[in-house]
């Protein structure tokens, strides 16, 4: 991908960040520009040269809109600043970036995502970043995509991806299927799949099978458990019964869940390295790699050594560690000061937000689809004592790239 292998001669930061301005010209390849969709909107919300009203991060004649939860209650609110202050890190470390943020709060809720969308397409924007939740994006999509404003919001949920509305979060498939194919190469064939007994449970059950298809893995069985740990002994006794005839088990859920599981499917003689744990980004926690039972397991998750380093500049300017999806919001607003310096009118258009060839940002390349969706490049953890290693690093490109 030639995009990508002109920015590796830049500094990594640069490189991290999607490069923005002059550095973004000389990694973005020539045929990336033109074509349809949102052209130059100018919303008929409102126009440009309209007062921004509310608390605005930079100064350009670009308008972005930052939808954050930053009264909500909880920990929404809590992600809702570290969001905002990873958006203005950003243009704190671009300081000629010509676009200037309206920072709009959704108060955590979709009538809020609507009021802050509203406001802000007032206010002549011509993109939305935001909102974090998967259930406050369809309000604002029904506002923005007819107005010819795209969204780019942070959350994970595919449903509610569409033509207009990307999803810049961390994708299950992606993680599902990366593993998968590392679990492969590795020689497993036959895979125990435990999942939750809720809908997120039944996504990654169902991508466990495609990949499970793609890459020639029999599923031996599937065992769906509810939240109580009596639930999940009987799912794992199931499981234990098929213990001479599989040489691996998917197990996509939080910490606290997993490490309960894989005590038990140890006790039971189901240990590695003749059987593989597989998980998913969920087991990026220390209390994963705390747990004995799971020495060797390993998940997929975006590469984090660009992460770490942004970790330290947002310490720095903020005296916390930020929360691991803040990246998403600095990410998305570098994009954004980024187009706006590379591509003038076509700047925010479809042909330019779903160039095949995608983005380098502090999580990797990352790619928008046409339906909405994302594709990310995925490193591939083992866990060991006390942290992980990485055995299989990210690609560096995602056009027409395996897994």
């Amino acid at each position: 991908m030639a995009f990508l292998t002109v920015c590796r001669k830049y500094s990594l930061r640069a490189a991290a960040v999607l490069a923005a301005g002059a550095v973004l010209s000389a990694c973005v390849p020539s045929g990336f520009g033109g074509g349809t969709g949102f052209r130059n909107p100018g919303s008929p919300f409102g126009t440009p040269t309209q007062n921004a009203t509310g608390e605005v991060i930079g100064n350009g004649e670009v308008r972005v809109a930052l939808l954050v939860p930053l009264t909500a209650t909880g920990n929404a609110g809590t992600i809702g600043t570290s969001f905002k202050n990873a958006a203005a890190l950003a243009l704190r470390e671009f300081p000629n970036a010509n676009i200037q943020l309206l920072v709009k709060d959704t108060q955590g809720t979709p009538e809020g995502a609507r009021v802050a969308a509203t406001s802000a397409l007032s206010q002549g924007v011509e993109l939305i970043l935001g909102p974090v939740f998967g259930d406050a994006v369809g309000p604002v999509t029904r506002l923005a995509v007819p107005r010819s404003v795209p969204v780019i919001s942070f959350s994970t949920r595919t449903e509610v991806a569409t033509r207009g509305a990307y999803l810049m979060g961390f994708l299950p498939r992606d993680q599902v299927y990366r593993a998968a194919a590392y679990a492969a190469q590795k020689g497993k064939k036959s895979f125990a799949v435990l999942v939750p007994n809720n809908q997120t449970g039944l996504i990654y059950e169902g991508l466990f099978r495609e990949a499970a298809s793609n890459f020639g893995i029999r599923v031996a069985t599937i065992e769906r458990y509810g939240q109580d740990r009596s639930s999940m002994q009987q799912k794992v006794a199931e499981v234990a019964k098929l213990s001479s005839s599989i040489d691996g088990v998917f197990m996509p859920d939080s910490a606290a869940s997993v490490t309960f599981m894989a005590q038990q499917l140890a006790s039971a003689g189901l240990t590695s390295p003749r059987v593989l744990y597989v998980g998913s980004g969920q087991w990026d926690d220390p209390q994963i790699t705390a747990e004995p039972a799971l020495r060797g397991a390993i998940y997929a998750s975006v590469p984090n050594d660009r992460f770490d380093q942004f970790a330290a500049r947002y310490r720095a300017a903020y005296g916390s560690a930020p929360p691991r999806n803040a990246s998403l919001a600095f990410d998305a607003t570098i994009l954004a000061a980024g187009l706006t310096a590379r591509f003038g009118n076509e700047r925010f258009s479809r042909n330019v937000l779903t160039n095949t060839d995608g983005f380098a940002g502090v999580d990797g390349v990352f790619r928008f689809n046409a339906d909405g969706t994302n594709t990310r490049a995925m490193a591939v953890y083992e866990v060991q004592s006390g942290g992980t290693r990485v055995v299989s690093p990210a690609p560096t490109s995602i056009t027409g790239r395996g897994y």
